[in-house]
């Protein structure tokens, strides 16, 4: 089930490959998750210190957050993936063009898991013939449906 998704990641870059990954949250980012309180359109995703981070990504807490507990909305929050695929990603992202981004939040037999894709950027003219293109397909089926 879905919770969060990106679509600006899809209008600004080619999608090669997709993978889910799991995230170090703290419980009042989970209550906010979970409450539908998150937005990805200017998130990323960092290589720092040995591990993968989410940068940008903005959760707003609750305001029934705990007083004790200073929420920081944008804080860098660590992706957790296997050793093999970091190893793997890290290799893909130092070629020049690739980045890694956040496609969307999602459950995952109750535990909530980011989609991380694999992109490599659209240039402008990229951007408008996708665009040609979803507007064709649409006026194909409207075609279509208003013949039969």
């Amino acid at each position: 089930m879905s919770i969060a998704n990106n679509k600006k990641a899809f209008h600004d870059y080619f999608i090669e490959e997709r993978l889910e990954a799991g995230l170090v949250l703290q419980g009042w980012e989970v209550k906010a998750i979970r409450a539908g309180r998150i937005q990805l359109k200017e998130a990323y995703i960092h290589w720092k210190k040995g591990a993968f981070y989410l940068v940008g990504c903005h959760i707003t807490a609750l305001p029934t957050a705990s007083t004790h507990i200073n929420p920081d909305p944008v804080r860098q929050r660590k992706l957790l993936l296997k050793q093999s695929e970091i190893n793997r990603l890290i290799g893909k992202v130092e070629r020049s063009g690739y980045t890694l981004v956040p496609l969307n939040f999602h459950f995952s037999r109750g535990m909530i898991k980011a989609e991380v894709g694999l992109a490599k950027g659209k240039k402008q003219h990229d951007k408008r013939q996708t665009l040609k293109e979803r507007d064709w397909q649409r006026e194909k089926q409207r075609l279509i449906r208003d013949k039969g």
